[in-house]
């Protein structure tokens, strides 16, 4: 049975934190496959960035495109409206009867999954997997799975911010995202990225 790891996320823009923390799980939990799952619309925070998701997707398909076992699912671009994990855990299942899917979390939502919509339908559909990010401690819990990654203390909201001040992102995103971000120009002026 292929064993695959579904990571949900804003991704705008893509980073390195991001492609860090699925090799980690891929290696570390002996998966097959990583799905990156680009949210339509985030039920738990308000997109700051008004980035289309055209541009996101074109941006992880360019962190993507020379990883072996890295993968993006639109499925809930395709879906559109709230993208519950639920519903997304629901219908991949029965498209694919024969994958066991695991949720990658950062460890600081493992206190706030009790909030999740459907939490305790989908915890007996998925099995959940928390990797632990700089400044969140190990929460104990029953049925996730948690690992240590290499910490990397970058978020999306930091890349956006330094954009939109001027000062460079390079490193902190792939080089073919620091080149569409420029070329598109997204996320704000002065962008001397």
């Amino acid at each position: 049975m292929k064993e695959i790891g579904l990571f949900g996320g804003t991704f705008d823009p893509p980073h390195i934190g991001h492609m860090i923390m699925a090799q980690e799980v891929l290696n570390q939990c002996h998966l097959d496959e990583i799905w990156f799952v680009p949210v339509h619309t985030p039920p738990h925070k308000k997109r700051e960035s008004q980035t289309s998701n055209e541009d996101r997707l074109k941006m992880l398909e360019a962190c993507v495109s020379d990883v072996e076992n890295f993968f993006i699912s639109t499925v809930e671009y395709e879906r559109k409206g709230i993208s519950y994990t639920f519903d997304t855990v629901k219908h991949l299942r029965s498209q694919f009867p024969d994958v066991k899917f695991y949720f990658i979390i950062g460890g600081d939502m493992i206190e706030q999954l009790s909030n999740w919509h459907q939490i305790e339908e989908l915890k007996d559909m998925i099995t959940f997997i928390g990797v632990h990010r700089p400044g969140s401690d190990v929460v104990k819990s029953e049925n996730i799975l948690q690992i240590k990654t290499i910490q990397i203390d970058v978020s999306s909201s930091l890349i956006r911010k330094r954009i939109k001040e001027g000062k460079p992102i390079k490193y902190l995103v792939p080089e073919q995202v620091e080149r569409m971000i420029r070329k598109r120009g997204l996320y704000g002026e002065g962008a001397s990225t």
